[in-house]
């Protein structure tokens, strides 16, 4: 029987080896954590303290937490464009 794919029976050419793509989600899943953790955490830590040095217990910590997940909104967004680019090359 006759594949419907033109061209018959030919493997198609694989001009990238599969383990590229294999450590490019690794990189991707490492890059990404580190991008939403990391600003996190330090925003947190940087709240806390402000809010303890100027008694405006919950309100810094809130406003850097904010700023943060924003950033890193922005951030994320332009690291899934570049590995877009890096995943779709042939």
């Amino acid at each position: 029987m006759e594949s419907p794919v033109e061209g018959g029976n030919k493997e198609p050419k694989k001009s990238v080896p599969d383990s590229y793509y294999v450590r490019l989600a690794l990189r991707i899943a490492a890059d990404f954590g580190a991008s939403i953790a990391v600003p996190a955490v330090l925003a947190a830590f940087a709240g806390t303290w402000l809010d303890e040095r100027f008694g405006t217990k919950p309100l810094l910590i809130i406003v850097c937490l904010i700023a943060a997940f924003t950033l890193t909104g922005v951030v994320l967004v332009r690291k899934a464009k570049e590995y877009s680019v890096l995943y779709n090359r042939d």
